[in-house]
């Protein structure tokens, strides 16, 4: 990054919300680092990335699962550079979340496809993080719609009250209001599965090397309508194919993607054509 737009982006980034290069026992396009020298790599980013952030900001990481290499069983690595990352930066976690992708291919191969001896590996971790305990955060904005079971009782207006075993109390009126919408869990189902994007359209049209590993738009969208307003600040220092940019976009959010493959760069560029590629 200009150290110019560093320094004027010191403390008005609203949210930072990334996925950096997972701890993979095998070598991608994208680069990606393994065992502590991937912890260590991680973790420098920390502070970097606190500095950026309102006294109310946020960062939310994603992280994938590793594995220990030749064996059926999983390294822990990938949590302890989220601790690390955490530590680094003396940061709270705010709450984890779990992207769950149904449409996730079948891995790791040989325990999965080929020995039979797991089940394929289809969840990875965000961790929302922030200086403050108490960053800017609305769940009144990611609503989701409610049951037909929610709305059949809205309907009639009758539920079963009371003490459940759980030792909560219901009371007879506490159901009857309609907020607009469920709150959602912290479980995120999202399929990615969107083959057609314009990302790889334009990708194919010019022969440009597309970046292998991208998210669904629905992920990023989650997160910046939770915890950013409109003309709010959004930053993805791995951008990647730039999910991120064009959620924000669509959303009204200011953003700044960074992202040191220039074929990638140049592929996501074709979301916008008139953003500026450095």
């Amino acid at each position: 990054m200009d150290t110019r737009w560093a320094k004027r982006l010191k403390g008005q980034v609203q949210l930072v919300f990334t996925s950096p290069p997972f701890p993979l026992n095998r070598k991608k396009r994208y680069g990606n680092r393994q065992g502590q020298q991937y912890l260590r790599w991680l973790a420098g980013f920390g502070p970097l990335l606190a500095d950026f952030l309102t006294a109310d900001g946020s960062i939310v990481i994603e992280m994938g699962n590793a594995w220990e290499p030749g064996r059926p069983t999983m390294s822990t690595l990938a949590i302890e550079s989220l601790l690390a990352f955490k530590e680094g930066a003396n940061l709270h976690l705010c709450q984890e979340f779990i992207w769950h992708n149904p449409a996730r291919l079948p891995s790791p191969i040989q325990w999965v496809n080929i020995d039979r001896i797991r089940v394929k590996d289809s969840f990875t971790r965000l961790w929302w993080l922030s200086p403050t305990s108490c960053p800017k955060a609305n769940n009144r904005a990611v609503l989701v719609e409610y049951s037909d079971s929610m709305k059949k009782l809205l309907r009639q207006k009758r539920y079963s009250s009371g003490r459940r075993p759980s030792q909560h109390d219901i009371g007879k009126r506490s159901f009857l209001r309609d907020n607009g919408g469920a709150i959602p869990g912290s479980v995120l189902t999202y399929p990615n599965t969107n083959a057609n994007s314009r990302y790889r359209s334009y990708c194919r049209a010019r022969g440009i090397d597309r970046h292998p590993a991208r998210m669904p738009v629905e992920l990023a969208e989650f997160f910046i309508r939770f915890l950013t307003d409109k003309k709010d600040i959004v930053l993805d220092p791995f951008g990647g194919s730039n999910t991120t940019g064009l959620a924000a976009e669509t959303l009204g959010r200011q953003w700044l993607s960074i992202e040191a493959n220039s074929d990638y760069a140049e592929g996501a560029k074709g979301q916008f054509p008139s953003v500026q590629v450095r």
